[in-house]
C-alpha cells in the first residue's frame, strides 16, 4: 500500500501513487491517460529517481500489465503510446517526479492472450546438438497452448514460488497463455542496484558493484572474494546456495573490479547485463543473461585484442570429470553439502578446468553457462546436467505481445 493511505497503480514493474483521476477515451482504440507525482519525502531519493527513469524507459508499443488499488475495474493489459516524467530537485529538501503516461487498452486477462514469440535458431555449437526448446511464463499463468502438440512440463521451486517450465516447445510456434495482471510479475527477472533498488529500464545508472541479477531460481552478484568473483547462488531446499566463480583472461589476469555496468535488456522474461573493464590498451567485457525459469546464468566473455586464454572456474575446487567437456559441459562427480552439483559448459569446444569450469585457448571470445543440478545425483528429468546443457543450446529470444482472444 502506498504511503499516507493512497492507493497504488502498478505500471508494469513500476509502482506509482494512484491518483484520483483516470482519463479514458473511446473510438478506434480505448485510451487511458494517467498522471501523478512521486516525491521524496515520503519515498527515498533513490526510489523517486528509479520511478522517473522507469517511466521514461517505457517504449511505444510495449505491452504492460496495469493494476490499481482503488480502480480494479481498470486492471488489464495496455500498450504504451507516450510516457514522460519531469524530475525536479529542490536542493536538500524535496525531490519530485511529475509523470504522465498515455496507454491503449488491449483488454482484461479474461479477453487477452499473451503471445510469446520465440524467434531465432538454436545456438551454433561444436557438438552437433539440436538442444531442447523450452519456455517459462509467469507464475500464475493459465491456459498455455502450443497448437495441436502439447509440450512437457517441469515444476521448479524458487524464492517467488513454483514456476512451470514447458519442455519440448514445438518449433515455429508462438505459445499463447493467459495471466491475471496481478500475477504477471511473479517469477520475473529482476535487476537491482546499490541498496537493493530494482531497476526498471535500460537507460539508467547502474553501479559497477552492488548489482544483482535474479529470477528467483538463480541470483548473480559480484563479490570481492577470491580477488573478484561472480557469486552464483542457486535456490534449492528453501534457500540460496552460493558458489564463487572467477572470470580470467591470461593476459589480463583475474578481475578485481569493473569500470562500468550497462543493461542491454531489462524485461520480466529476460535481462542482459554487460560488465566492462579497461585493459592497456583495449577492453574486456562479460555479458550475463538470465531468463525467467532458468536454472543457469548465460555468459559471453570477450576482449578486443590478440588471441588469449579465457576461462571461468570455481574458486574452490570440486571433483569433476573434465573429459565431459567433449559433451559440452562439466559437472561435479558427487553431491555437495547442499545435495546439489555444479554444472558449467559452453556451446564451443573447450577444456574443462581442474577446479570445475570452462577454458578456451587462442581465442578472444568465450560463451559459457553456469548453473546447478538441483538434487545432484537424484535430479528430476529436466534438471539433470545433460538437460540443462540442451536447454542452453536452445534458449530462444522471447518477445511478449498482447492479442485479443
Amino acid at each position: 500500500m502506498a504511503q499516507y493511505g493512497w492507493g497504488d497503480v502498478q505500471l508494469g514493474r513500476i509502482p506509482l501513487r494512484e491518483t484520483f483521476a483516470a482519463t479514458e477515451s473511446g473510438g478506434d482504440d480505448r485510451g487511458l491517460d494517467l498522471e501523478g507525482q512521486e516525491s521524496s519525502p515520503p519515498l527515498t531519493r533513490a526510489q523517486v529517481i528509479a520511478r522517473h527513469d522507469g517511466i521514461n524507459a517505457l517504449t511505444a508499443g510495449q505491452v504492460v500489465p496495469v493494476t490499481f488499488t482503488d480502480k480494479p475495474e481498470r486492471n488489464g493489459y495496455y500498450t504504451v503510446k507516450t510516457a514522460t516524467s519531469t524530475y525536479t530537485e529542490y536542493r536538500t529538501e524535496v525531490v519530485t517526479a511529475d509523470w504522465k503516461v498515455s496507454l491503449d487498452r488491449v483488454g482484461s486477462d479474461a479477453e487477452t492472450d499473451l503471445q510469446s514469440r520465440l524467434t531465432g535458431a538454436v545456438r551454433l555449437n561444436d557438438f552437433s546438438l539440436a538442444g531442447e526448446r523450452w519456455h517459462a511464463p509467469p507464475i500464475g499463468h493459465y491456459g498455455y497452448v502450443t497448437g495441436t502438440t502439447n509440450p512437457g512440463t517441469l515444476a521448479r521451486t524458487g524464492a517467488d514460488g513454483t514456476i512451470t517450465v514447458y519442455r519440448g516447445v514445438p518449433a515455429n510456434i508462438s505459445p499463447r497463455w493467459g495471466c491475471a495482471p496481478t500475477s504477471y510479475l511473479t517469477g520475473r527477472v529482476r535487476v537491482t542496484t546499490t541498496g537493493g533498488q530494482e531497476v526498471y529500464g535500460t537507460d539508467v545508472p547502474l553501479a559497477a558493484a552492488g548489482w544483482s541479477l535474479t529470477n528467483g531460481l538463480v541470483n548473480v552478484t559480484w563479490s570481492a572474494s577470491g580477488g573478484g568473483s561472480f557469486d552464483v547462488q542457486s535456490f534449492t531446499g528453501g534457500a540460496y546456495r552460493s558458489k564463487l566463480w572467477t572470470p580470467f583472461s591470461s593476459s589480463g589476469g583475474t578481475i578485481s573490479t569493473w569500470d562500468g555496468a550497462t543493461l542491454l535488456r531489462n524485461d520480466p522474461e529476460m535481462a542482459i547485463l554487460r560488465l566492462t573493464k579497461s585493459l592497456s590498451p583495449g577492453r574486456y567485457t562479460v555479458d550475463l543473461t538470465l531468463r525467467r525459469g532458468s536454472r543457469f546464468v548465460e555468459g559471453y566473455m570477450q576482449r578486443n585484442t590478440s588471441a588469449d586464454e579465457l576461462k571461468v572456474r570455481l574458486n574452490t575446487a570440486e571433483t569433476n570429470v573434465t573429459a565431459l567437456a567433449s559433451a559440452g559441459y562439466v559437472t561435479a562427480t558427487s553431491n555437495d553439502s547442499d545435495g546439489n552439483r555444479f554444472v558449467a559448459g559452453s556451446a564451443r569446444t573447450f577444456t574443462g578446468h581442474a577446479n570445475g569450469g570452462v577454458v578456451r585457448t587462442n581465442t578472444t571470445a568465450l560463451d559459457f553457462w553456469i548453473g546447478v543440478v538441483a538434487g545432484g545425483g537424484s535430479a528430476v528429468a529436466g534438471d539433470t546436467a545433460t538437460d540443462l546443457r540442451n536447454q542452453y543450446i536452445a534458449c530462444m529470444p522471447e518477445a511478449v505481445y498482447g492479442v485479443r482472444r
